[in-house]
């Protein structure tokens, strides 16, 4: 299953979420020799390494849960409830099941708190561009414009009563890639805990997830990626323990013509790449699901209104990098992130929002902080 967004994840089907983010372990002697697993799901290679001494059937259960999540929001084959769900849409609701149903009126929460920023209606025109595929391309205008009308969070229609969901408008199409890893992250985290774990690092496709400290008591260190440097090229570290951090940014996907760059992070507004002279946004949270609805997000709200919105959520940190090699963080990142590459330096955040910035009703903050009430 491919995944996508707004560009790299509103689409969960259409193309591969931005892998910026890498581990640095070294358990300094830790008591147990870590084992590890790896699968490609959710459009991504996923691995889950563990330091505790549990039994392998753990992680086998962790990923079986995950692997259900796979099959119940894929876009590919004919099969999945997503993909039932858009060969319905203008025709009729679609029955699912709880889970399916959560993390798509999760999803809309996530459009109401960023003013459409993250939209999983998006994903027909995330697919028109092909970027990171085969058939890669500069869409004709009118194309794109054909397709625009159909982006609009506002036509998923939820029924509680019977869990069913329903596109108002035939051609829709839905994608949870924006937000089906981090769900996966939390539940495969919940299951390993339930068997005993104390001490892991879920790798999500550069959705990263640590569990606890290293077996050694000392913090997990999380290398954040230098944009459009070779993989493993560091621009600042991470120091954390029981924490999630998701980059999202243009590197990774992108291609060139006639001297100009077209990335993948797709502006659900307009149908075509951001514009905002950001390389990467990082968000920092207890919560996989909340990093990854908003680092795509922010990305695409830019630097004066993404940190204005992530100023007014609890809990919640994000890192901006410009192209002019500026690094912005919050406050909440004292301490916990440093630059290490000489070739950044930090700037103080922009006390303001754009104008015409709208912040989000304290009622959607709210649904989106209950997240971290309930995840384990």
């Amino acid at each position: 299953m491919k995944c996508a967004s707004n560009g790299r994840k509103a689409a969960l089907g259409v193309a591969t979420a931005v892998l910026a983010l890498a581990i640095l372990t070294g358990c300094n002697g830790g008591p147990s020799k870590p084992v590890s697993q790896t699968e490609l799901l959710l459009g991504t290679t996923i691995t889950i390494t563990v330091y505790d001494h549990v039994d392998r059937s753990v992680i086998d259960k962790a990923f079986a849960r995950v692997r259900d999540i796979h099959n119940r929001m894929t876009t590919e084959g004919d099969q999945s409830e997503v993909v039932q769900i858009n060969r319905e849409a203008g025709i009729k609701p679609v029955q699912v099941t709880p889970d399916v149903f959560e993390v798509i009126k999760t999803a809309l929460d996530f459009s109401r708190l960023t003013d459409g920023a993250f939209d999983i209606t998006v994903g027909p025109i995330v697919k028109l561009w092909g970027i990171g595929t085969d058939h890669e391309q500069l869409p004709p205008k009118k194309d794109i414009e054909a397709l625009l009308p159909l982006v609009n969070w506002r036509w998923v229609k939820l029924n509680e009563a019977d869990h069913s969901v329903y596109l108002e408008k035939r051609g829709m199409g839905i994608d949870l890639g924006g937000i089906a890893k981090g769900y996966a992250a939390d539940e495969a985290k919940r299951i390993l805990a339930q068997g005993g774990v104390k001490h892991a690092i879920l790798d999500f496709g550069g959705n990263i997830l640590v569990m606890g400290t290293k077996p050694d008591g000392s913090n997990w260190r999380i290398g954040i990626q230098t944009p459009f440097k070779t993989r493993g090229s560091f621009l600042g570290i991470v120091t954390t323990a029981d924490r999630s951090v998701v980059t999202s940014g243009p590197y990774e996907r992108y291609f060139m013509k006639d001297g100009t760059m077209y990335h993948h992070i797709i502006d659900p507004k307009t149908g075509y790449p951001v514009q905002r002279h950001l390389t990467s946004t990082t968000i920092y949270s207890g919560v996989s699901m909340i990093c990854d609805g908003l680092s795509t997000s922010v990305f695409v709200m830019g630097l004066q209104n993404g940190a204005a919105l992530i100023r007014q959520l609890k809990g919640v940190d994000a890192i901006f990098v410009t192209d002019q090699d500026k690094v912005y963080y919050t406050s909440g990142l004292d301490g916990t992130f440093e630059i290490t590459n000489s070739d950044y330096t930090r700037e103080p955040l922009p006390a303001e929002a754009a104008p015409g910035y709208k912040p989000p009703a304290p009622s959607v903050i709210r649904a989106i902080e209950k997240l971290d009430d309930v995840t384990p």
